[in-house]
């Protein structure tokens, strides 16, 4: 019988890993360095996610209570992978609370960091109070409370989002496109429209990434049904009157500078490697790609393959990725893991 499958994160990814898993037969063990399952969807309290219109509650929650509920998943919250030997089918963990396992291959869910927005000061971030992010924007609608100016709590009738704060902006050494930014922006002004239809939402972008079939549900649909106003625009800062925020820029379809007041300023955040893959890939023994997430190896070869054989990733832990395809690729090297934990099988 074929050692458990160890997996190191309890996000999307790592939950649809050990789903996987369990509907196979096989079991695994599901380490989770906080005090509960879900990932970001979960902690950061995202609202509805993209592109299914779900809630994350209800979504991500969903596949928590399953894993929780899951005799063939053992979950271990609180707790991290400290040491990781041996090989492919015969490996040997340390975890943080004192216990040790026997493990056939591991399975690196680890996903990403939230950009943290006052590494862009001259933005605004940190200086004014309405100055917020994606994340803080979502936690308003999850939460009920609905979209409010936190200085006094009153509706924004004007709402700019800066995209790409974080992200493809090489002065702060993140070159990278964080993929779902453009994607998310759009829904969440619509979703600010929807709450507050007097409130007027203007976009400021480098370049739309609304890929593949999110072209039409997002960026044209937000402009079409929404209002949702566009501006081609190199921001220069966002700064204050004493009343209310002001954005100043280049329109760079006019080439002429604008200055425009808002209520409140929302940075769309990027993704950042996980601040842990320095002690992941010394734990466990794999490389890092250039930007600092986890390496994956060619795709053509073994899904998921890492710099060491039975060592799998799956999910943002990689680099920048959406919850969908999280989830797939968390099925994907669950099947991976089982075949390098079981080579007798796969040669059978």
């Amino acid at each position: 019988m074929t050692n458990p499958i160890l997996i190191a994160g309890g996000g999307p990814a790592g939950l649809a890993a050990s789903h996987a898993l369990s509907c196979l037969g096989f079991k695994s063990i599901l380490v989770e360095k906080e005090d509960r399952l879900g990932g970001a969807p979960i902690l950061s309290g995202y609202a509805k996610l993209v592109p299914s219109g779900e809630w994350a509650r209800d979504a991500i929650g969903g596949m928590v209570e399953r894993a929780m509920n899951d005799p063939l998943i053992d979950v271990r919250l609180n707790t991290t992978v400290t040491s990781f030997s041996g090989e492919s089918g015969r490996f040997s963990a340390g975890l943080s609370d004192g216990s040790g396992a026997d493990t056939g291959a591991a399975i690196l869910c680890t996903g990403f960091t939230h950009f943290d927005p006052v590494n862009k000061p001259e933005w605004g971030f940190g200086t004014f109070e309405d100055v917020v992010t994606t994340t803080q924007v979502e936690q308003m609608i999850s939460s009920g409370q609905g979209v409010r100016c936190p200085s006094d709590q009153r509706k924004p009738k004007r709402v700019a989002i800066l995209l790409c704060v974080g992200s493809r902006d090489r002065q702060i050494g993140r070159e990278w496109c964080s993929k779902i930014c453009c994607t998310v922006s759009a829904n969440i002004a619509m979703e600010i429209r929807e709450e507050l239809p007097d409130c007027h939402v203007y976009i400021y972008y480098m370049d739309i990434r609304t890929f593949g079939l999110y072209e039409t549900k997002y960026y044209w649909k937000s402009q079409e049904e929404f209002k949702i106003k566009y501006i081609k625009a190199r921001i220069a800062e966002v700064t204050s009157d004493g009343e209310r925020l002001i954005v100043k820029g280049e329109d760079t379809l006019v080439k002429r500078p604008i200055t425009i007041p808002f209520d409140m300023v929302v940075h769309a955040i990027g993704m950042d490697p996980n601040t842990d893959n320095r002690s992941i890939s010394s734990v466990f023994g794999v490389t890092l790609e250039p930007n600092g997430y986890v390496d994956q190896l060619s795709v053509y070869g073994t899904v998921g393959a890492t710099s060491r054989p039975g060592v799998f990733v799956a999910g943002s832990a990689k680099g920048p990725e959406t919850i969908d395809d999280s989830i797939a690729q968390g099925h994907a090297a669950a099947v991976a893991a089982l075949a390098a934990a079981n080579p007798a099988a796969e040669t059978a």
